[in-house]
């Protein structure tokens, strides 16, 4: 993490409408001078509940975490099934 950065390791929950999910997620965020709004994005550790919801075609989520919440998008996943996820915004962690 460079020293512009922040992050957050940990637990969280993606929340998918009406259903919670419970993962573990690996985010880092910076705020951009040039737009003026900070961005925020990460991995969500291979998870098959994940899986099932991102291929049955729900992308958005609320992100939350045992500091803060966001809504991000989740894309297509990696070779070792993680998701990446990314959001423009208060991101879900603590920043400093």
């Amino acid at each position: 993490m460079s020293d512009d950065e922040e992050g957050y390791t940990g637990t969280a929950e993606l929340l998918f409408d009406t259903t919670t999910v419970p993962v573990e997620v690996e985010l880092r965020g910076f705020f951009q001078p040039i737009d003026g709004r900070y961005h925020w994005y990460g991995r969500v550790a291979a998870n098959a509940r994940v899986s099932t919801l991102v291929e049955a075609g729900t992308r958005t989520a609320l992100l939350r975490t045992p500091t803060g919440e966001a809504t991000g998008t989740l894309t297509d996943p990696d070779p070792w099934h993680r998701y990446r996820v990314s959001g423009t915004s208060t991101p879900p962690f603590r920043t400093t």
